[in-house]
């Protein structure tokens, strides 16, 4: 596996529960089409699986 991964964020967090938004916040993802490069460590795939239907990893 890659040692960073990029992960930008491509639907709004609104309408969605406060659990959904706070992952988002903690992934740094505040804006749409926002980008950010994260460390692959098994705490931060499992925040971007729990909101991989508002995300893009590439």
């Amino acid at each position: 596996m890659a040692d960073r991964m990029k992960v930008t964020l491509v639907r709004s967090g609104i309408g969605y529960n406060k659990k959904i938004r706070q992952t988002l916040r903690g992934l740094g993802l505040t804006k749409l089409h926002k980008t950010v490069e994260l460390e692959n460590t098994p705490s931060i795939r499992g925040m971007i699986k729990k909101v991989s239907f508002l995300v893009r990893i590439g």
